[in-house]
């Protein structure tokens, strides 16, 4: 049966019972199937601590676990979610008092947990990871390194083709060779025993990765996200990524200056995770292992993970939503956060139509010689260009810019997430002057493109000033080498558009070095 958003503001929890972390999300999923991020949280628990020497979860890890489960439970219920999805992994799976723990999880905090394969976390993972990046049809590994395994999953923005899952797990491994509770300096020798055996684990997977032909890696545990940011720190002139991506060149790097310190010295290294500093020697022999078996040059870093992958598979739900993943992973972003801040969607999809008929008509008579690129962050931009409403609509072309500037576009990097942000700013009110322009830090011939996308979206968005979509049509026509008409076609009155693009013939001026006229032509079938 198919879930249905019955009213708006409908709140989910999903919990991640983890053998490191319990991690909890909390999201309002909205009717036009968009949602909203409420909360994020973690906490390490350590609930597979001393576990695979024996296979059981020990009092204390429990006491640990149920504490933190009771209040994530308790704050997704404040925050008002009617249901609340709980998962466990490797450190529940493998437990022989599994039953014990969940029945008493259950009765102090409520929660029924699902206990997931290895192969469905592998899935989930892989959901959760593709959900956040633009690949399409192309073939990528998804790796996640946890307390207690290893997920390996092969698949596309679509769909999930390979799925593994391996008992090496920073807990399980670092107990397995180092010791739980040791704070010396780690045996370069121990190190590489941990390598090898990693490296024996992943071999068999080897050539079914390799038959995929994915060029691309991407990491999502915890331990492989503090690998990237702590070599980004330690090897800033050695193309590190700013923690964007964990080279393999620097993990063979890092490895030997993770095993000469003590705990308390890795503790205190640049960018490190305290809280891991007792198992990331295993991590990084792990990772290492990984990348050696499936000749990978670097690992990308995603911040997504199981939980996302939770929320994707909930969201999948609804039928709204399957339709919206049909469309590119840009376009969903895009659209996403415009239903989020409950924009005008025919007005936006209005704007950016007209935009986009200015951008073409321009390049035709030679006013700008701008590709297919800066046309697709125009239109993106004409989509969200009025997102500012949201908050106020004085001034709500400022309030887009920093809506735009610090959401999480997916697909987008920082450099176009800026320019859309920019060129929204500049619809109206003040004009993209080389004054205004210094302050978005972007370089001069970048600042220039935002100055002519913004000029379009200017008058676009005047073209629909009464927000009735009156006019569907409009080009720019060269008069004389001094002048250009701006030609709109509607079958109603439209002179609230046109007076509006009369008020504004300085913007077009400032871009262009041209005079501007406009005309409204009466189009039955417009």
């Amino acid at each position: 049966m198919e879930a249905t958003v019955k009213t708006a503001g409908h709140i989910v929890g999903f919990v991640d019972i983890g053998t490191n972390a319990v991690r909890l999300l909390v999201v309002r999923i909205n009717p036009n199937f968009s949602y909203t991020t409420i909360s994020q949280e973690k906490e390490v628990v350590r609930l597979g601590e001393e576990e695979f020497k024996d296979n059981l979860l020990k009092p204390d890890a429990m006491e640990r676990a149920i504490f933190v489960c009771g209040k994530f439970a308790k704050l997704a219920k404040t925050y008002g979610a009617s249901e609340i999805i709980a998962v466990g992994t490797s450190a529940i799976r493998e437990a022989k008092n599994q039953c014990e723990f969940l029945e008493k999880l259950h009765n102090e905090t409520g929660l029924n947990v699902n206990v997931i394969s290895g192969q469905e976390e592998a899935r989930l993972i892989c959901l959760g990871v593709s959900s956040g990046i633009d690949i399409g049809e192309e073939k990528a590994i998804f790796i996640d390194f946890g307390g207690g395994s290893t997920e390996i999953a092969v698949g596309n923005q679509h769909e999930c083709f390979s799925l593994d899952s391996l008992r090496l797990g920073a807990i399980r491994l670092t107990a397995q060779f180092i010791g739980e509770g040791w704070t010396g300096p780690v045996e370069t020798s121990v190190y590489k025993q941990i390598r090898e055996y990693a490296c024996t684990k992943v071999h068999p997977l080897k050539a079914k990765v390799r038959e995929y032909g994915a060029r691309r890696a991407w990491g999502s545990s915890g331990t492989i996200i503090n690998l990237a940011e702590i070599a980004s720190k330690l090897f800033k002139k050695a193309g590190s990524g700013n923690g964007s991506t964990l080279t393999r060149k620097n993990l063979k790097k890092l490895a030997p200056i993770l095993c000469s310190l003590t705990l308390e010295e890795r503790r205190k290294l640049p960018a490190i995770n305290p809280e891991r500093a007792d198992i990331i020697i295993a991590g990084a022999a792990t990772i290492e292992a990984i990348m050696e078996e499936f000749g990978l040059e670097e690992i990308c870093i995603s911040h997504r993970e199981l939980r996302d992958g939770l929320l994707a598979e909930y969201l999948s739900n609804f039928e709204g939503f399957r339709e919206l993943q049909k469309s590119p992973m840009r376009n969903r972003s895009i659209l996403h956060l415009g239903r989020s801040c409950n924009f005008d969607e025919k007005h936006s999809e209005t704007v950016a139509n007209l935009a986009l008929q200015l951008f073409d008509s321009a390049k035709q008579i030679g006013l700008h010689n701008l590709g297919d690129a800066e046309k697709e962050l125009l239109k993106h931009a004409a989509t969200l260009h009025d997102v500012g409403d949201f908050l106020s609509f004085n001034d709500h072309q400022l309030h887009s810019h920093y809506i735009i500037s610090n959401a999480e576009l997916l697909g987008f990097d920082k450099r176009e997430i800026q320019i859309i942000a920019n060129i929204a700013r500049f619809h109206r009110k003040k004009l993209p002057s080389k004054k205004a322009l210094k302050t978005t830090g972007l370089d001069e011939k970048t600042n220039h493109t935002i100055a002519v996308l913004s000029t379009f979206l200017r008058f676009a968005e005047k073209l629909d000033r009464s927000h009735s979509c009156l006019v569907n049509k409009a080009e720019f026509v060269k008069e004389n080498k001094d002048q250009v008409l701006l030609a709109f076609y509607s079958d109603s009155d439209c002179s609230l558009e046109e007076w509006s693009i009369i008020q504004n013939r300085q913007a077009f001026f400032e871009a262009f070095g041209k005079q501007l006229e406009a005309q409204c032509i009466f189009s039955p079938s417009a």
